[in-house]
């Protein structure tokens, strides 16, 4: 991936459209940043979870769903929650769907299946979830994105599976 090129895109020239049509919403990198390699094994790695789903335990503050400008917290998800344990407070997109198994957008049972079936080694106590509509690239990037960076490095994942909605 060294010689990575826009090219090789899905879409050239995404996001380039997308900073053309909303300034400033999104966070650029001129260079390509490699993923970080597995320090051991899968099947012996605790792994994480970070969503933009808007998923949260039953009962917990609300995302501030109609924000102009979005809601720059997170939640944490204990890994050993139910579905039927969990609510999802978003608008941005259409929530049927997830609402009939919350598994199709943050998918915590088969994640704890693959940690039963010793797939991937373990779960971090929590996961992390947060509503991807934020308007404000800075203050995404040095809070939002600062805040669930130090809470995942607490919890000591050995890998973090990252999933928009």
């Amino acid at each position: 991936m060294e010689n990575f090129k826009e090219t090789n895109q899905l879409r050239p020239g995404l996001w380039a459209t997308v900073n053309e049509r909303y300034p400033g919403a999104m966070i650029t990198k001129s260079d390509f940043i490699p993923l970080a390699k597995l320090k051991k094994p899968l099947p012996e790695s605790r792994l994480t979870f970070v969503s933009t789903a808007g998923v949260q335990p039953k009962n917990s503050l609300p995302f501030d769903t109609v924000h102009p400008v979005g809601d720059y917290t997170f939640r944490r998800v204990p890994s050993d929650s139910k579905p039927s344990d969990l609510e999802i407070h978003q608008l941005k997109y259409p929530t049927a769907g997830a609402k009939r198994d919350l598994n199709v957008i943050f998918p915590i049972e088969r994640l704890q299946e693959f940690a039963k079936a010793k797939i991937i080694g373990g779960l971090t106590a929590n996961f992390f979830s947060f509503i991807g509509y934020n308007m404000n690239a800075e203050r995404l990037e040095q809070t939002l994105a600062e805040e669930i960076a130090d809470a995942v490095e607490a919890e000591k994942p050995d890998a973090a599976l990252l999933a928009p909605a």
